[in-house]
């Protein structure tokens, strides 16, 4: 069977399939035996797509080829809005991230203790440390580290529930906080008076908050922003939104951290 179609048409045709279905990228990705990094770029239109794969689609999301490959193919403008939570309230869907407070505290705490003596610092770079670490974990084991949710707001990503954390930290006497100044411009600095519980940390999960700190934790409040901002996931969201980790997937280097396998790669 030949595709007339250009290689984004049939990614923003599976894609609108998916969604109409109610389905997140990583079930229809078990569903065809295809990896959820695979499946994203093939809709993002960067992975060329067979005609085995696309009868497994067919199959899985109902769909005939003919109608598929027609020139008048059509989903409604509905299900172009992919949502992370169910119809129902009460349900949410294995993509949502759920904080788990005790792991991120020991994140926090990890960060701290090698970055804190760093002058530049202070609560803007803390908060972009956080999120490389979280999102660069689940880029490259598509699970979560801490769990926590960040928002898209003006001066870059912020985890949601950090200063009740932090609160909860200084209360019970394992962080200071410090106002102080950096380079004339006010500046809020924390300092870590307990060491992390290594024990709560996977040599991987370690290895992957190591790479940020090493490659990030010199830069100044603007730097570390800007890159922030040029960033996939940062960029695909509306401010105010909460960002999605799957958008991971839709990263280029030099933001992309995961190491692809030659079957993935040859299909980009």
């Amino acid at each position: 069977m030949e595709l007339k179609l250009s290689q984004k048409q049939i990614g923003q045709r599976v894609a609108m399939l998916r969604k109409s279905k109610g389905l997140l990228q990583e079930d229809l990705a078990k569903n065809i035996g295809m990896s959820r990094p695979s499946l994203a770029q093939m809709e993002l239109g960067n992975r060329n797509m067979d005609v085995s794969e696309l009868q497994k689609l067919s199959f899985v999301l109902g769909f005939s080829l003919d109608e598929f490959l027609s020139s008048d193919f059509k989903v409604s403008d509905e299900v172009l809005l992919e949502k992370e939570v169910s119809n129902d309230e009460n349900t949410i869907r294995i993509s949502v991230p759920d904080l788990q407070v005790g792991k991120f505290k020991n994140v926090l705490l990890y960060i701290l203790e090698h970055c804190a003596g760093k002058p530049n610092v202070g609560e803007t770079v803390l908060n972009k440390l956080l999120y490389f670490c979280d999102f660069n974990y689940y880029e490259i084991y598509e699970e979560h580290l801490t769990g926590a949710r960040y928002k898209k707001l003006p001066y870059g990503p912020v985890p949601q529930k950090l200063d009740r954390i932090i609160n909860q930290l200084i209360d019970k006497g394992q962080l200071q906080r410090i106002k102080t100044e950096y380079h004339g411009l006010p500046q809020t600095r924390y300092l870590p008076l307990e060491k992390a519980d290594l024990t709560q940390l996977s040599a991987a999960e370690k290895t992957v908050i190591d790479a940020v700190i090493q490659q990030m934790s010199d830069w100044n409040a603007t730097k570390i922003s800007d890159y922030s901002h040029k960033d996939k996931p940062w960029k695909a969201t509306e401010e105010g939104d909460y960002i999605s980790y799957n958008l991971v997937f839709y990263r280029r280097p030099p933001f992309s951290v995961r190491e692809y396998t030659e079957d993935e790669q040859d299909k980009f």
